[in-house]
């Protein structure tokens, strides 16, 4: 027992002088050390802002839900159920608990490592003399993280852990924005049957005129045809509305993790598409910047990156191990606890890779590359964001202006198709201006309820180019 005690003292002897050269050393952490780069982004938005857009800065909670605001309760269900159920958004939250558990790996790599070992041995001599032998021992080692390599290899940990949260954001935001956009194709689709069926009841009612007419001899079989083509074209529409509508449904259910065919019973009675708000805060580019989340995953992506740089760089440097092992052997295993100390050995160790082959000095290079890659990849995110914000601004003001027009131009159409009607009827036009009339109210219609859909769908892709909706995950982030 004195024995152990003695050399188990001489061998804790050189823990001071590890502690001693990690305080002295503490700071020397090779590589380069992280700052954000910085960034010139606009004071203001290049496109005017009209139609609604105003430059305030947002409500915190119009970007949180953003959905609310279109008062439609259908879309804020499903919105909840695909927040539960989407495939997608579990998959982000799985590499959340994986880059975790890497952190936790990395970390591990700071403290000292004991390993335990145990054999029994038997063997007989040549006068048949059998012999028993077991052995059972303890290795400790320590690498002191002297030149920082560990230390960098956790905070390049940390940055992927960032970039996994930030990951996860962004599939929330693009996942609450496709329900809504499927959900306002849903509404489009069955708008412009609504349009195609009606027409078609109107057409084929003069059809029937015609087909009475030429009939009765009071016109020619031209018309009868015209007719008949007008009819048939609009027919052959509706089909393919169905299909989309279909295809919309279907794409609803897939996002929420549910089986194709599963939200039609509540999807199938038409309703209006949900109304834009009067007015939409959209505020300045720094703040999108500081929200967008695929902003923010590629600047902790470059943070990871620039460590990795560092521990490719520690490689140039000695590596110091302390190292301590304790062994036992006995020749019954029923005196192992009570056995003396065989051996017991313990000290530094230096390990200093001289050549390589210039491995070294090109991995360095190789993780600098990627470095100036994360820089790069984070530069255009800004510039892909802004373009992003710019033309959605763009494109949701425009369209309330073509909507406007369309509802003139309807309106006129309407009018139009009346006038020509009531005219042939009473036989002071030729039927192919009915034709024509007919054809162009229908036109002006599915325009009109595809520009209703377009200016609600530029508005939730607005929304999501700001980087909205994302908030409601922050409470569930740390489990």
């Amino acid at each position: 027992m004195n024995f152990l005690y003695k050399n188990f003292k001489r061998l804790m002897s050189w823990f001071p002088v590890a502690l001693t050269i990690l305080i002295i050393t503490g700071c020397a952490t090779v590589g380069p050390d992280y700052r954000p780069p910085e960034t010139s982004e606009p004071r203001q938005w290049h496109t005017q802002l009209k139609s609604g857009l105003i430059s305030e800065e947002k409500d915190s909670h119009t970007l949180t839900a953003w959905w609310t605001l279109f008062n439609d309760q259908g879309l804020s269900s499903l919105i909840e159920r695909a927040v539960a159920g989407n495939l997608d958004l579990k998959k982000a939250w799985a590499r959340i608990r994986e880059e975790r558990a890497r952190r936790g790996v990395a970390k591990a790599g700071l403290f000292p490592t004991l390993d335990g070992n145990g054999s029994a041995n038997w063997s007989r001599s040549s006068d048949n003399v059998d012999t028993d032998l077991y052995n059972g021992g303890f290795d400790a080692a320590w690498e002191l993280d002297i030149f920082g390599g560990v230390r960098r290899s956790v905070e390049a940990a940390d940055g992927d852990l960032q970039a996994s949260q930030w990951d996860l954001r962004d599939v929330m935001v693009s996942l609450l924005a496709e329900v809504a956009l499927n959900y306002v194709e849903v509404r489009t689709f069955q708008n412009r049957l609504d349009v195609a069926e009606a027409n078609l009841a109107v057409q084929n009612d003069t059809y029937q005129l015609t087909e009475w007419q030429y009939q009765a001899g009071l016109s020619d079989e031209l018309a009868v045809q015209e007719a008949r083509y007008n009819l048939e074209s609009t027919k052959s529409e509706i089909p393919t509305l169905r299909t989309g509508l279909e295809e919309a449904m279907n794409r609803i259910a897939v996002l929420l993790g549910d089986q194709p065919g599963r939200v039609h019973g509540e999807l199938e009675k038409p309703a209006t598409v949900p109304l834009t708000p009067l007015s939409i805060a959209v505020g300045v580019p720094a703040d999108t910047l500081r929200r967008r989340p695929d902003v923010r995953r590629a600047e902790r992506e470059l943070a990871a990156q620039t460590a990795r740089v560092g521990v490719a760089t520690a490689d140039f440097y000695p590596k110091i191990t302390l190292n301590g092992s304790i062994g036992l052997e006995v020749l019954s295993q029923n005196n192992l606890p009570a056995s003396p100390v065989r051996n017991i050995s313990g000290g530094p160790q230096i390990t200093w890779s001289i050549f390589q082959g210039g491995a070294i000095l090109q991995n360095i290079k190789v993780q600098s590359a990627l470095q100036e890659q994360a820089l790069i990849k984070y530069e255009a995110t800004i510039l892909s964001a802004l373009e992003e914000v710019e033309n959605a601004l763009t494109a949701y003001a425009e369209e309330q202006a073509r909507r406007d027009a369309l509802c003139e131009g309807e309106q006129a159409a309407r009018k139009a198709a009346e006038m020509a009607q009531l005219k042939y009827e009473a036989g002071l036009i030729d039927f192919i201006n009915v034709l024509i009339a007919q054809r162009s109210l229908l036109s002006f219609q599915d325009q009109l309820a595809q520009s209703n859909g377009t200016v609600t769908s530029n508005l939730v892709t607005l929304y999501k180019v700001l980087g909205g909706g994302w908030e409601s995950l922050a409470s569930n982030e740390k489990k």
